[in-house]
C-alpha cells in the first residue's frame, strides 16, 4: 500500500504545482477573491479548485496500485465514479459561484445512490437493536445511508474554513480508518484509504501553511463523500466493527453542522443555509488568534489563518484517538461521542462568553521580524 500512498502524494503535489504555476490560464474562473463575507479569512485572491488535485492524486494512486501490485483496484475506481456528482456539484460552485448548498447536497445524495447501486454501500446496523430491525427494510436502510453520506460530505465542507483545517482533519480520519482496515486485512479498503491519504497530504503541501490553493467545495465534498463511503463499507463488510466507530471519527464536523443548524434555525430564526461567523473554528480565530500576531499585512493575515487550524486538530484528536482504541466496543464509543459533545458545548459557550480557558490562550503577542 505504500506505493499507492506515495504515488497519490506525488501526483497530487505535481498537479498542485501545475495549477499554481498556470494560474494565469484558469484564474479568471478559479480565484476566490477576498470579500467582506463572514467566512472569508484569506489575504489575497486564491484558486479554490484544489479538489482537482485531490481527485487526480486518488486516481494516480489507483493506477499505481493496478500497475505495480496484485491488489484489486475495482472498488477504488468504482467509488471514484460514484463520487462524480458530489465532486462535480462542488466544483461548479467553485468556478461559477452559482450552485447553492441545497443543490450541492442533492448531488451528493445522487452520489450516495450510486454507491448503493454500484457497491451495495448501505447502512444495515447502528448498534441499536430496534433500529437495526428497522434497517432490515431495504428502502429505510437506503434512505438512512443517503442522508448519512450526504450529511458527512456537507459537514466536511462546513469546517473547510482555514488553511489545513479540513485537509488535516480528513487525514486524521483516513489514518484511523486505514488502521482498522489493516487490522482486519481488508486490502481493498486499505488501498482506498492510502490513495486518499496520499492525495490529501499532497494537497496540504500547497495549502498549509501558505494557503496557495484551497480545496474548495469540490474538494471538501469529495473528501466527505469518500470518507463516508469507506465508513459504510467497512461496517458492512466487518460485523466486528462497531457502527459508532466511524461516527466518533467524524463527530467534530458532524456535530459542528448539527449545532450550526440548531443555532441558526431555532435560536436565531435564520435559514441554516445562510453563512455566518459563529462556527467554532471562526470563534477560535476571532477570540484566540486574531489579536495575537502582526498587522493587516497579507503575510500576517495568512499566518493568523494557519495558526487557527491546530486548535481544531487537537479537538479532532479528542475523538479520533478513543475511536481507534475502542473501534469494536460500542458502549465505549457511545460514551466518547457523548463526552465529545459535552466538551464541545462547554468550550463553545466559554469562548462566546469571553471565558476561554487559560490553557487555550497564547499569552503575549507574537512579533514578526521585519
Amino acid at each position: 500500500m505504500l506505493i499507492t500512498l506515495v504515488a497519490s502524494f506525488l501526483v497530487s503535489v505535481v498537479c498542485g504545482l501545475l495549477l499554481i504555476r498556470y494560474l494565469h490560464v484558469h484564474g479568471k474562473f478559479s480565484l476566490d477573491h477576498v470579500a467582506g463575507g463572514p467566512q472569508k479569512f484569506h489575504a489575497v485572491p486564491t484558486p479554490r479548485i484544489g479538489g482537482v488535485l485531490i481527485v487526480m492524486g486518488v486516481i494516480g494512486g489507483g493506477v499505481a496500485l493496478q500497475l505495480f501490485t496484485q491488489y484489486p483496484t475495482s472498488i477504488l475506481f468504482v467509488l471514484c465514479v460514484a463520487a462524480i456528482p458530489a465532486f462535480f456539484g462542488g466544483l461548479m460552485e467553485d468556478v461559477t459561484k452559482r450552485v447553492g448548498p441545497s443543490s450541492r447536497l442533492l448531488l451528493t445524495f445522487v452520489a450516495a445512490i450510486l454507491g448503493i447501486w454500484l457497491l451495495g454501500a448501505t447502512i444495515t446496523r447502528l448498534g441499536v437493536p430496534i433500529v437495526d430491525n428497522w434497517l432490515n427494510w431495504w428502502w429505510l436502510a437506503a434512505v438512512v445511508t443517503i442522508v448519512a453520506v450526504g450529511g458527512i460530505a456537507h459537514a466536511i465542507n462546513i469546517i473547510d474554513g482555514y488553511n489545513g483545517l479540513a485537509g488535516m482533519v480528513s487525514a486524521l480520519i483516513l489514518i484511523s480508518l486505514g488502521y482498522v482496515c489493516f487490522k482486519l486485512t481488508d486490502w481493498p479498503l486499505l488501498s482506498i484509504c492510502a490513495a486518499m491519504l496520499g492525495s490529501v497530504l499532497g494537497f496540504l503541501v500547497w495549502n498549509y501553511p501558505r494557503g496557495l490553493i484551497f480545496a474548495g467545495d469540490g474538494g471538501a465534498y469529495f473528501l466527505g463523500f469518500m470518507i463516508a463511503e469507506i465508513s459504510v463499507l467497512l461496517v458492512k463488510r466487518h460485523p466486528q466493527v462497531s457502527p459508532w466507530f466511524p461516527l466518533l471519527l467524524v463527530i467534530y464536523p458532524v456535530w459542528e453542522t448539527l449545532f450550526s443548524i440548531y443555532r441558526k434555525k431555532l435560536v436565531r430564526g435564520h435559514s441554516p443555509g445562510l453563512p455566518d461567523g459563529l462556527h467554532l473554528h471562526m470563534l477560535i480565530y476571532k477570540r484566540l488568534v486574531r489579536w495575537m500576531m502582526g498587522s493587516k499585512e497579507a503575510r500576517h493575515i495568512t499566518r493568523r489563518n494557519s495558526a487557527t487550524s491546530p486548535y481544531l486538530w487537537g479537538i479532532t484528536l479528542m475523538s479520533v484517538v478513543p475511536a481507534v482504541l475502542f473501534w469494536d466496543d460500542t458502549a465505549m464509543l457511545l460514551l466518547f461521542v457523548v463526552l465529545f459533545i459535552v466538551i464541545y458545548l462547554w468550550l463553545y459557550n466559554s469562548i462566546v462568553r469571553f471565558r476561554t480557558p487559560n490553557w487555550l490562550k497564547r499569552h503575549g503577542r507574537d512579533q514578526e521580524s521585519p
